[in-house]
């Protein structure tokens, strides 16, 4: 399976035939068409980008293979494709050792068919692991652990994925080492992850091996910049990476920077290739046409900027659906948006993009050792909390997003003492309707009415006002919020 898409010269032979189909479908007859080959012909996202040497891709959700208008666009517009849940840990490995793969192996047939790559999403993330994971306290059990996981997962899939996303979010907002089992348990410093690295290059030598996050597009953020250390530390001692992720959710208060371009191309710099790997823009109208139309910009302008992917096909589809953030509204028809990205891959004749001569605003010292960080301090922005006894514990709830039929929350809870506590426990009390699927970072005693939370065995110590977070994915309403309490023995 290629690597990266060309010229059209170059396009493997089952994606010009899909790219042949695109057109055939667009213009609505069956007579053959001609591989677009000027600014005149645009067809599909996938053309577009084709044509720019890129792939164009979305998330795919199994469960909607059977929808004929999602399969329709899917076919028609995107040249590459993610499973959207069914290749995280919590799929693929519920219980130790015991895996399953048809949900992925469907989404992985159906890319097959349309003659089309696949990435890979995820190996190892703090978020939608199996309980069994979180409560492994040996360094040495979680490492091997870990690398059974890789080895398992991806020899399955070996010689069929484009590139994986071996390790995803594992800084936070502050430029530290996000506090997990991983970090908890394998230590603050990078070594962890320099070990999901090494120990996917030998199960699928072939695969593309890349870093993902959110908020690094702006180059001036501190997570940009402890990203930005880490990757050049690893290709200069040799750590396998070779591409990084720009997840790029951008909202109004987190608009397309103007330094995205910049940041693209400094990663670049350092020897690996880049890609907007979950691309979407909250809002409608000019606004995210705009915004949508600079952020592939962006890309277009960095020659190793090897192509972008939206973070689903339609807005109903999307893990934000309340927001409207993509291209295609629920019904499947285009939105102001796709016309803008269109527009903005077929301004004119096709010529090769130049690469980008900007410089990095500042380059952060690296060590020549895996970096270690100061732990997460950064508190949650409370929505609503409840406190134990004095000198206890207070949790205090966030809610992270909201969709049709479900919610992401976040709660932190904080030793109110001066004293080092050795535990935890938060009474977290859902409403009616709503239920956990999905809980980490914490030991839930059931998954719907008042839940009964225990730290995990890696953050139950916590210093004098010392703060921690757990997380949980849930169906039902996200309001009103689940009333919370806190207590230590």
């Amino acid at each position: 399976m290629p690597r990266h898409l060309g010229p059209p010269d170059k396009i493997p032979s089952r994606l010009r035939t899909l790219l042949v189909l695109s057109a055939t479908a667009l213009l609505g007859t069956t007579l053959a068409v001609t591989i677009p080959t000027s600014a005149n012909a645009a067809t599909s996202l996938g053309a577009g980008a084709a044509l720019r040497g890129r792939f164009f891709g979305t998330a795919v959700g199994a469960t909607n293979l059977n929808d004929a208008t999602y399969s329709s666009l899917l076919a028609t517009e995107f040249t590459m494709v993610t499973p959207d849940n069914e290749l995280k840990w919590e799929f693929t490995e519920p219980s130790r050792n015991q895996y399953t793969f048809v949900k992925a192996d469907a989404i992985a047939a159906r890319a097959e068919a349309l003659g089309v790559p696949m990435r890979g999403r995820v190996l190892v993330w703090h978020a939608q692991l199996p309980a069994w994971v979180n409560v492994i306290a040996s360094p040495t059990e979680l490492t091997a652990a870990m690398q059974n996981h890789i080895n398992i997962v991806m020899g399955h899939y070996k010689g069929k994925i484009h590139s994986w996303e071996v390790v995803n979010e594992a800084f936070a907002d502050n430029g530290s080492l996000r506090r997990s089992v991983w970090s908890a348990t394998l230590g603050s410093n990078t070594s962890w992850i320099e070990t999901a690295f090494r120990t996917a290059r030998a199960a699928d030598p072939a695969a593309k091996l890349c870093y993902s996050d959110y908020f690094i597009e702006s180059w001036d953020n501190p997570k940009t910049q402890a990203v930005y250390a880490m990757v050049r530390d690893f290709k200069a001692r040799g750590v396998p990476i070779d591409c990084v992720g720009f997840q790029a959710h951008f909202t109004s208060t987190w608009p397309v920077p103007g330094s995205f371009q910049t940041t693209l191309q400094s990663f670049a710099a350092l020897g690996v290739d880049v890609q907007l790997t979950e691309l979407d823009v909250a809002g409608s109208g000019a606004v995210q046409a705009t915004s949508f139309s600079a952020a592939v910009a962006a890309c277009l302008a960095v020659s190793r900027c090897t192509g972008i992917s939206v973070s689903q096909i339609r807005d109903s589809d999307s893990f934000y659906s309340s927001t409207t953030p993509l291209l295609f509204d629920r019904y499947g028809a285009k939105k102001p948006a796709y016309d803008a990205v269109l527009s903005t891959l077929y301004p004119g004749p096709v010529t090769p993009p130049a690469p980008s001569t900007s410089a990095p605003v500042t380059s952060p010292t690296v060590t020549s050792r895996p970096l270690t960080f100061p732990p997460v301090t950064t508190e949650a922005v409370p929505t609503t909390s409840a406190s134990g006894q004095p000198g206890g514990c207070t949790a205090t709830y966030r809610l992270v997003s909201a969709w049709q039929g479900g919610f992401q929350a976040e709660v932190t809870v904080r030793n109110n003492s001066a004293a080092t506590i050795s535990s935890w426990t938060v009474s977290l009390g859902l409403q009616s309707g709503q239920s956990t699927n999905n809980l980490w970072n914490g030991v839930p005693s059931a998954t719907s009415g008042t839940i009964a939370v225990r730290n995990a065995p890696y953050n139950g110590t916590l210093a004098g006002s010392g703060t921690t977070t757990f997380g949980f994915v849930a169906t039902g309403p996200s309001t009103p919020a689940p009333i919370l309490s806190c207590s230590t023995p």
